[in-house]
């Protein structure tokens, strides 16, 4: 015991020792190659001087980056991500002019954004360097993963022997996405699982199994995920949507909203939620119940404590300097990259295509590099320390997808980047104190298609105002769509002749609230405190349904009716109960098995609005008209937005065929972990996690 232990301490020596000499060497290689950086005075020194002085400001520079880098990140972190990834240049540059300060000699400096650059390399070449050594160490690997989360716990492993999980979901990942791109040899790691080799001909013994489900028809994060995790997402008929009793929008990535969703679903379910004993949530919309939260938007306007801070989260990975450069300069080259990308897609002008500037690359890098590698490495962390359950979300494909397709080639290199996260955490799961079964999951698709505007000239909303006779902006008045949505309105109202602005012109608070999520359109009146009729609504605005309904960007319509209760409206004047769907599906048809299930279930929301609104569908190219300027979409019916998949351990019980609704994904979650040792999820009063 005592020898291994000695053991130990010698190989830690030895690597501290090499990574200071390569150190060394790598100031000494700037110093010559920098023209502001030098490490002798200014008449000059010998050889073996300017070797001792780079022998000292690297060893000072790497008890600096252990002992003060720590703390530095603790003071950012209520500074934003996307500036912290930025500081850490400046901040490592201050500490490498901190270290050479330090030198007795005071014969080593370098102009500060000099300072800057030869303290990113240094970083990385130690980084890269302790990495290497370490790799042949199983114990100097775990230690060093341990130290990348700080998640270890004092005492060694604890926790139930039987195996944990970790479910990993890859956002906006449609099922046939999945296929296509491991067919492609884009995803090597979910080929192998899935039994495919990897090699051309060479067959492999499968470890997982492929199952798609079905989305509610709000096919979108907020309502998939809050199903999954909690057990319930009643009443979330979209990702924005007026509610009248609050006078409130409610959006499911505002961190309020996502408050209050998540204490109704934990109301509605009677339990807390998926990861209630011993669970980890990371990068996630909610909760899930997880005493360990890292990333999570639901905690996000709780007061700051020890519990909140996420400091499993940036903190445990900024914590190591390496780690902070290596993401901001994948940052930065993500960025670089996006533009490159959006510029080349201007200059071939290809369609479609949505504006990409702004902040936009600044978010993207933010999903597909922060956000990656903060959540894979707080996953590391959760593993290593023995957790039960760990359920996070990868973002970095549905925000790609969103503006530059589905199946784009930007897209497809995502997929391969999250491909390699899925090894890596495959990989510290040899290391973990207990077994750990691995499921992947989507919670929806995206669809392609251009946006509802550029295809007809005018928003949702102002194809709604033209049917309610209010005033229209002029550029949508000149467009063709424009002119068509008029003799809409004259068409049904019967009055032939060019409509005057002046002829009807409503009170501002009765004029029509109108959200778009995706492909799906709500439209909503204020004034009016229940949910409109469709008696009502003909009554108060006699072309609006019928401009909706027999615009040619538009599916189906979703009212209430006095006399029917719910109806679905199509173009020529098709108009079909809800209980007659069965029978006779009319412009559900194309959108294929479900929808009916999916438009009952929401049409009994308290909350649905007066008018939902599904854009048009083309089966056969499976493409989509999206209310927001994407051209991958997801948010209502039609196409691939609605079959996400469930990639699990083939040691798991087989999850049931078809699988339709968040809700039912979360029985089988529950049920995986109940099989693993006993049950997970114990019911409790709701109050208690609802406080």
């Amino acid at each position: 015991m005592r020898a291994g232990r000695w053991r130990r301490v010698a190989s830690q020596v030895g690597r501290s020792v090499t990574v200071w000499v390569v150190s060394t060497l790598t100031m000494l290689v700037l110093a010559g190659i920098l023209p502001d950086f030098r490490l002798q005075s200014p008449t000059g020194d010998s050889a073996t001087r300017i070797a001792v002085t780079a022998a000292f400001g690297a060893g000072a520079f790497g008890v600096l980056s252990a002992v003060v880098w720590p703390l530095l990140v603790r003071l950012f972190l209520l500074v934003p991500t996307l500036v912290l990834g930025l500081l850490v240049f400046f901040l490592n540059g201050a500490l490498l002019l901190l270290a050479l300060r330090l030198n007795p000699a005071e014969r080593g400096d370098a102009a500060p954004e000099t300072a800057v650059v030869v303290a990113a390399v240094m970083s990385a070449v130690a980084s890269a360097t302790g990495g290497a050594l370490a790799v042949r160490d199983d114990d100097a690997y775990r230690r060093r993963l341990y130290r990348l989360a700080d998640r270890r716990r004092r005492g060694g492993p604890v926790g139930p022997a039987g195996p944990g999980t970790v479910f990993l979901q890859l956002d906006g990942v449609g099922h046939d996405v999945l296929l296509a791109a491991v067919g492609n040899g884009l995803m090597p790691t979910i080929a192998r699982w899935l039994g495919q080799g990897d090699k051309p001909g060479r067959a492999a013994r499968p470890t997982h199994r492929l199952t798609p489900w079905r989305t509610d028809w709000s096919s979108q994060t907020g309502a998939s995920q809050l199903g999954i995790l909690h057990g319930s997402n009643h009443d979330v008929p979209a990702f924005r949507w007026y509610e009248k009793d609050r006078g409130e929008v409610m959006v499911c990535n505002r961190p309020t909203s996502a408050v209050e969703l998540q204490q109704r679903a934990v109301a509605q379910a009677g339990h807390g939620g998926l990861l209630a004993v011993d669970g980890a949530s990371r990068g996630n919309l909610f909760s899930g119940g997880a005493e360990e939260q890292a990333l999570v938007l639901s905690i996000a306007t709780r007061r700051r404590s020890r519990e909140t801070r996420s400091r499993a989260g940036y903190f445990a990975y900024f914590s190591d300097p390496a780690n902070a450069v290596r993401t901001a300069m994948s940052f930065l080259a993500e960025v670089g990259r996006e533009i490159g990308q959006s510029t080349r897609t201007r200059i071939r002008k290809e369609r479609p295509r949505v504006g990409r500037g702004g902040l936009y690359p600044l978010v993207r890098a933010f999903a597909t590099v922060v956000e990656r590698d903060v959540v894979v490495a707080a996953v590391m962390g959760d593993m290593l320390a023995g957790r039960t359950a760990v359920y996070a979300d990868l973002v970095a494909y549905d925000e790609v997808a969103h503006h530059s397709g589905p199946t784009s080639r930007d897209a497809a290199k995502v997929l391969e980047r999250l491909d390699r996260s899925l090894a890596l955490i495959e990989n510290v799961a040899e290391h973990a104190p207990r077994p750990y079964r691995i499921v992947v999951l989507s919670d929806h698709g995206q669809s392609p298609g251009e946006t509802f505007r550029t295809r007809y000239g005018l928003t949702l909303g102002d194809l709604v105002r033209a049917g309610c006779g209010l005033p229209v902006s002029r550029k949508a008045e000149r467009t063709h769509s424009g002119a068509e949505a008029r003799a809409a309105v004259r068409a049904a109202l019967r009055r032939p002749g060019k409509e005057g602005r002046e002829q009807y012109r409503p009170a501002r608070d009765s004029e029509p609230i109108v959200l778009a999520s995706g492909n799906l359109g709500l439209v909503s009146f204020p004034d009016v405190h229940h949910r409109m009729s469709k008696e009502e609504m003909d009554a108060r605005h006699p072309a609006l349904l019928a401009t909706l309904a027999n615009h040619p960007g538009v599916g189906f319509l979703l009212v209430r009716s006095e006399e029917h209760g719910g109806v679905v409206l199509g173009p020529f004047g098709k108009e079909i109960p809800l209980d007659r769907l069965d029978d006779d599906p009319g412009p559900l048809a194309d959108f294929g098995p479900g929808a009916v299930e999916a438009i009952r279930r929401t049409h009994s929301f308290p909350h649905t609005a007066d008018i939902m609104v599904n854009s048009w569908y083309d089966p056969a190219e499976g493409e989509v008209l999206a209310f927001e300027e994407q051209i991958g979409s997801h948010g209502g019916l039609g196409g691939a937005q609605a079959k996400p998949f469930l990639l699990s351990p083939l040691a798991l019980s087989a999850p049931p065929e078809p699988l339709a609704g968040a809700e039912r994904v979360h029985d089988v979650l529950r049920r995986w972990l109940d099989e693993a040792g006993g049950p997970q999820v114990p019911l409790q009063k709701p109050e208690e996690k609802a406080a």
